[in-house]
């Protein structure tokens, strides 16, 4: 059985740098908000709200909101799409808020938005998903590609250093997903015996991500191995483990502590995963623009929400995300 992992705290260089701090101003309008102690409102923009995942981070929004006496408001495209997530983040630029927070579905498409915010004055701060080739003032959240290397690392622990291995991902061309699939080839490279046989983009849709993992599975009938990149994938390849006499046979490693990932670790169906603290990420992200509006604080390059292996020799100790 694999140890309890706990790699909190740690930074890697693919964190990028953060703007310079000292050329973003708050604008006019909220310095005067602030300079009136105001009550700030706050643009909490997550790439798809529909994500289970989503649902400790709008936790962590609503008791950062009620800590701080803040209107911070968790919003983003149900379903996920870019497009969607830039035109909401144009309107509320126009409208004018005192601070937004972004979790983009694409760093490209995202990133100037972002610069575009910035230049008016208002602070953008990323979580959960960075955004590097923005100009943003803090990243809130997990070292992305540092999860994927002990994604990698895990697997190998659990299967030996030479086999054949299927990734799964439930947007193979959002940033975090590349970022994770970056860390896991990273960490992969160094034990020549394995192969990635195929990296599999179910999408969201529930029906669609388990015909994409029984047809990659069935395709592959001499996997040794298998990961996650995302929280919802990973239980489907749980269920169809469990379904198909395979649970136990295969080394799954994945994302995230979803009731139903805790419970298919508890059974053995699935091998380990890592977390991330979600919650945190939305609490963190409210606060940091807090700091920024009330105090005039920048915040520090990162605020590392840390990585955690869990598996079932320690899943007990830990609630479902």
């Amino acid at each position: 059985m694999i140890c309890k992992l706990l790699y909190a705290g740690l930074m890697s260089l693919a964190i990028a740098a953060p703007a310079m701090a000292a050329d973003f101003t708050l604008s006019p309008t909220i310095k005067a908000h602030a300079a009136a102690k105001a009550k700030p409102t706050f643009i909490i923009s997550y790439h798809d709200p529909a994500l289970s995942v989503a649902v400790p981070m709008r936790k962590g929004v609503e008791l950062a909101a009620k800590e701080l006496n803040v209107d911070a408001q968790f919003t983003g495209p149900v379903g996920g799409g870019a497009e969607k997530q830039v035109a909401e983040l144009e309107n509320w630029i126009t409208k004018g808020v005192d601070g937004i927070a972004v979790s983009s579905s694409s760093t490209d498409a995202l990133a100037p938005v972002i610069n575009k915010a910035l230049a008016a004055g208002i602070p953008v701060v990323t979580f959960n998903t960075d955004n590097p080739a923005s100009s943003r003032l803090t990243f809130v959240g997990q070292d992305l590609v540092y999860s994927g290397v002990v994604m990698g690392d895990t697997l190998v622990k659990a299967m030996g250093d030479k086999g054949k291995i299927l990734v799964f991902t439930v947007d193979a061309a959002a940033q975090w997903s590349k970022d994770r699939e970056n860390g896991v080839r990273q960490a992969l490279a160094k034990h020549p015996g394995i192969t990635i046989a195929s990296l599999v983009n179910t999408t969201n849709e529930p029906q669609q991500i388990y015909a994409a993992i029984e047809n990659a599975v069935l395709a592959n009938p001499d996997i040794t191995g298998i990961i996650s990149l995302d929280c919802c994938s990973f239980p489907a390849i749980g269920q169809y483990l469990e379904r198909n006499g395979l649970s136990g046979k295969i080394p799954v490693v994945g994302s995230d502590l979803l009731p139903q990932t805790r419970e298919l670790i508890q059974s053995g169906a699935l091998t380990a995963t890592i977390t991330q603290n979600p919650q945190r990420q939305g609490h963190d992200s409210v606060l940091v623009l807090d700091q920024i509006y009330a105090q005039g604080k920048m915040p520090p390059a990162h605020t590392d929400t840390g990585v955690e292996v869990i598996d079932k020799s320690n899943v007990e100790q830990h609630e479902a995300e």
